[in-house]
């Protein structure tokens, strides 16, 4: 049990809603595919047509009418006061796709003390999803600005504003006052092929609208690059289209000129394309976007497990009964109180099927949970002992804890605590809180912090905390920035300490 615990890739499988709501035609049948209610917000026309090879690829067409959809996004950051940060957690995963080297250096000091930032200057890209001004776009984009500036393809410029994001899939939806704008239509991305051609277009490097072409080399890919959210989706469509710095949030377009993604990242030694571009798919957009547009936040389904990585070792894998002749995805561990337990799904049953689609992957099966919401009712079909099984499992609108989560994630403060008794903490003249006996050199308060021995921890991230179990409670509900608050015995003072990057 400890191998497994020691390699979980604790997943609390996020859902995006999905496209309830949305028609769904054969292919031979032109279809527009609504956000939401017709005439309420705008649409998102939907373009669904046969990929099967016809003849000599036209790259003129697609490109003529896709460009004048694609916009350059400028943003701007205000000084702030910013906290100080270790010189070793200077890295972001995002930074090397932006078209200003110190567009996330903002988020980033010096060790020790707070200072202010000076302004900070960024650029992007985006896609304009609705003809009276809404544009899709990465989170990574947008995220923290003060001002945002678009730039149409006729050199027209706007302000907008930003509507919603949704850091899990880094996706954002923001809006410029004006009418009459060219809307891209979204194609299908799950008819998306290996080796199909494909455009990528965006602003790279602070060029005007640049279009690169290449073909599909890989699909449900998940590089492990979102570190934004608390349950991140990556199901990437992988490119060698040349996607360089500035490019986040443009479009990716087959042949017919659909978008069939959101151009995300790029895989470089160098910060520059090296080969590999990646996408998100525009069935998981949609899915995104729409709820932004109707809700004004995503609403997310959870089925609850955590999912076997790869690489286990023999003992683990014979712990969980892998079989690597099944192709599928297999559950390390459940949440007993989340949706997939509910249904009667275990440890140790291998995933192959999410509403009959086929699953072999986390990153697949994290995409089809992905475009659900909370109460919708999926189909799961697992193997256990060699049998096939179905089970109808209705997702839950809350991630839930695996027991090995709340471990690792106390495990990685890197303290030795102990919740003091009622009459410390009236001697204390607290109403609870869990002392610290010691702090490992390797954890992360040692690394962040200056805490010493016999502080006791009373809040985490504003939570209360009262006991172990609830540190690890309070651990789980937090982000990856938060506070630990509390005391020094004889000390009438309240001490903050600040953590930073807690699950990258």
């Amino acid at each position: 049990m400890k191998a497994i615990k020691n390699m979980l890739a604790a997943f609390g499988l996020a859902a995006v809603v999905g496209l309830g709501g949305y028609a769904f035609y054969k292919q031979s049948v032109p279809s527009v595919s609504n956000i939401s209610e017709p005439g309420k917000i705008p649409v998102l026309p939907a373009s669904y047509s046969n990929s099967a090879y016809t003849g000599p690829v036209d790259f003129e067409k697609a490109a003529e009418s896709a460009v004048p959809s694609v916009v350059h996004i400028k943003t701007v950051v205000k000084f702030r006061e910013t906290a100080g940060r270790s010189q070793r957690q200077q890295q972001n995963p995002f930074g090397d796709f932006f078209g200003d080297d110190d567009m996330l250096r903002r988020f980033f000091g010096e060790d020790g003390g707070s200072f202010r930032q000076p302004e900070q200057k960024a650029s992007g890209s985006g896609v304009i999803i609705s003809n009276d001004g809404y544009i899709v776009t990465n989170n990574h984009v947008v995220n923290g600005a003060t001002e945002v500036d678009v730039t149409l393809n006729d050199r027209k410029n706007y302000k907008a504003k930003v509507i919603g994001t949704d850091p899990n899939t880094d996706l954002a939806l923001i809006k410029i006052d004006a009418k009459n704008l060219p809307v891209m239509p979204v194609g299908n991305s799950d008819d998306v092929r290996l080796g199909q051609w494909v455009l990528a277009i965006g602003y790279p490097l602070n060029l005007d609208v640049t279009v690169t072409q290449g073909i599909v080399s890989a699909k449900s890919r998940n590089i492990g690059i979102n570190r934004q959210g608390k349950a991140p989706v990556e199901a990437f469509i992988q490119t060698d289209a040349a996607v360089n710095p500035g490019s986040s949030g443009g479009a990716l377009v087959n042949t017919n000129g659909e978008l069939i993604g959101i151009n995300t990242a790029i895989a470089s030694p160098t910060g520059a394309y090296a080969g590999y571009a990646y996408s998100i798919p525009a069935n998981l957009v949609k899915k995104v976007v729409g709820d932004i547009m109707k809700y004004g936040a995503v609403q997310r389904g959870y089925l609850g497990i955590s999912m076997a990585p790869q690489g286990l070792d023999d003992a683990a894998k014979k712990e969980l009964g892998i079989d690597e002749d099944i192709n599928g995805v297999w559950v390390a561990e459940t949440d007993p109180s989340g949706a997939a337990a509910e249904a009667g799904i275990k440890k140790g049953d291998a995933i192959t099927k999410v509403n009959g689609i086929s699953v072999g992957t986390a990153a697949q099966l994290s995409e089809q949970i992905a475009r659900q919401k909370p109460g919708d009712r999926v189909t799961i079909t697992v193997v256990r002992n060699g049998a096939e099984k179905t089970f109808n499992v209705t997702l839950k609108g809350n991630m839930g804890t695996m027991p090995s989560q709340e471990a690792a994630a106390l495990e990685a403060l890197g303290l030795e605590l102990q919740a003091v008794t009622k009459d410390q903490a009236a001697q204390l003249r607290i109403s609870g809180g869990v002392r610290v006996n010691s702090i490992k050199e390797d954890g992360i308060i040692a690394d962040q912090t200056n805490m010493k021995d016999g502080f006791v921890i009373t809040k985490v991230g504003g939570i209360k905390v009262s006991s172990v179990d609830d540190l690890k409670a309070a651990l789980n509900k937090v982000g990856n920035n938060f506070q630990i608050e509390g005391i020094y015995s004889g000390s009438p003072d309240v001490y903050y300490y600040g953590i930073n990057g807690f699950r990258n």
